[in-house]
């Protein structure tokens, strides 16, 4: 699902009006009654709904859903905040339906009103400004955020928080932002939904379709796109009758020391369950009969060294090599490491204190194979991208660092963001809270390595990987819920991730 920003959104709705054709409030209707039968689904009919809107055409979303709510028999309340003498030509036609209709009680609020009262059993609907603000709220507009803000109530917003910048980050100019319980945004999520500084404002959202052309999206530009199962699906390789374990790939692993042997364990385990046909995991000598006892499917290939990384084993059966995982940053590790990046014709994927290694060793990004994976969290990134200021900044530097060295950076965290060496950015759609445990990382290295030396392409093995890692997730999580949620039982429900996706 692509991720359009603010002005192709624009585009496409007028787009659709021209070549659909549909009036501007005839599409409006349509958006309108999207929300209307989301909330109707979801609030029930004795909450009283105070819907608080601007002048322009999120506000005239605002009032058609009040008239729809008001005709179902809700309770409604309608406050127009008088910021300005204009109105859109929608947002005028939709104020004069509301005439004549019961159960709507219609508030005009400027600098001298006073807001009626919000209880903490009402619902408060958002439409006051939606995606199109280009400046932050400030003035007596922001007092009625605060104030709606501060109400017990639950908030819903349509198509954006009022006060939230779709594209951009919101805080510089130190404006007010409703935090909205539940966002409905048009058509497609907003980049702006996806990164951590704007969670408190987003809430729980949700993508509702109001029939944009298709013609218009599917050849709209942007680099940034949401994963969904539909992107999935075409993906995911059969199996051939006649096919054997040599035809789905040979994995090496290089993980493990002395007292972290737990993240060799679910790297390989995750590996295996990854669909890959062969398995060589390199560990220290403290380690052999660990691994040989908890994943007895995995080759190993034996350091000389008892507790820790030093050697690279003979590179030339392999498709694809993970390092990493619980590997430590010994001298005579990261040596081993430089001489692996030297000597592999293939791509490696980096986690944990290889990518450790690499922050500590800049210069050896530009040396990594091209089509390498890393699978960094912030803080791993931090060390070798250097800070930022905001979330859309740490992006930048994603995609940046992914296309100066041909690498693909995986972002780890709620909607993992994987960028492409061709300043493509995904954002994945699966995984949960419960996922933020010891050993969540190592198994994500495992399957992605899998894939990658079962035939995958970087990329793909990357988008393939996430999405399954937090499918997995997610089904363990309906079974064992998020607090008790393990790295094993991710890796353990690999195989109906697999299954629901096939089905």
């Amino acid at each position: 699902m692509k991720i359009l920003s603010v002005d192709n959104i624009r585009n496409a709705d007028a787009y659709t009006i021209i070549n659909e054709p549909i009036a501007s409030i005839d599409l409006m209707e349509r958006a309108a009654t999207q929300i209307f039968n989301w909330v109707q689904k979801n609030v029930s009919a004795d909450k009283k709904i105070q819907i608080f809107t601007g002048l322009g055409n999120n506000g005239g979303d605002g009032l058609a859903l009040g008239r729809m709510l008001a005709n179902s028999g809700y309770l409604v309340i309608i406050s127009i905040i008088r910021y300005s003498d204009n109105t859109t030509d929608d947002f005028q036609i939709n104020y004069e339906r509301l005439i004549g209709i019961s159960n709507i009680t219609i508030n005009e609020i400027n600098e001298q009103s006073e807001i009626d009262d919000i209880g903490s059993n009402d619902v408060i609907v958002d439409a006051i400004f939606g995606s199109g603000l280009s400046k932050p709220i400030v003035g007596f507009i922001g007092e009625v955020i605060r104030y709606i803000n501060n109400a017990k109530a639950i908030t819903i917003s349509i198509d954006m928080p009022s006060g939230l910048f779709a594209d951009n980050t919101s805080f510089e100019g130190k404006g007010e932002i409703i935090k909205a319980d539940y966002t409905l945004s048009f058509q497609f999520p907003k980049l702006a939904f996806l990164l951590p500084e704007n969670e408190m404002y987003v809430g729980n959202w949700e993508v509702v379709d109001i029939g944009l052309s298709h013609e218009y999206i599917n050849t709209a530009e942007t680099k940034n796109h949401f994963i969904i199962r539909d992107d999935i699906k075409p993906v995911l390789k059969g199996r051939a009758k006649f096919s054997h374990k040599g035809t789905y790939g040979h994995a090496l692993l290089i993980a493990g020391s002395y007292g972290k042997m737990g993240a060799a364990i679910l790297a390989s385990r995750a590996c295996l369950r990854s669909g890959v046909g062969l398995l060589h995991t390199h560990v220290p000598k403290a380690g052999i009969q660990i691994l040989q006892t908890a994943s007895p499917e995995t080759m190993i290939s034996i350091d000389r060294y008892d507790n820790y990384f030093s050697e690279v084993p003979d590179l030339g059966l392999y498709n694809a090599i993970g390092i990493g995982p619980g590997m430590g940053m010994e001298h005579e590790s990261q040596m081993a490491m430089k001489l692996l990046i030297q000597n592999s014709m293939c791509p490696i994927v980096f986690d944990a204190d290889a990518i450790n290694i690499l922050g500590e060793n800049p210069t050896w990004l530009a040396f990594l194979p091209k089509g390498s994976i890393l699978t960094p969290h912030p803080k791993e990134f931090q060390r070798i991208a250097g800070s930022w200021k905001n979330d859309f900044e740490r992006l930048e530097k994603q995609k940046n660092l992914a296309q100066k060295h041909g690498i693909y950076i995986v972002l780890k965290g709620a909607y993992t963001s994987i960028c492409f060496p061709d300043g493509q950015c995904y954002f994945n759609s699966t995984g949960n809270p419960g996922m933020a445990t010891a050993g969540s990382g190592d198994v994500l290295t495992g399957i992605i390595t899998g894939l990658l030396a079962s035939g995958c392409t970087s990329g793909i093995a990357s988008i393939l990987g996430v999405y399954l890692h937090g499918l997995a997730g997610d089904i363990a999580a309906d079974e064992k819920g998020l607090d008790a949620l393990i790295a094993s039982d991710i890796i353990d429900n690999l195989g109906s991730a697999f299954r629901k996706l096939h089905n």
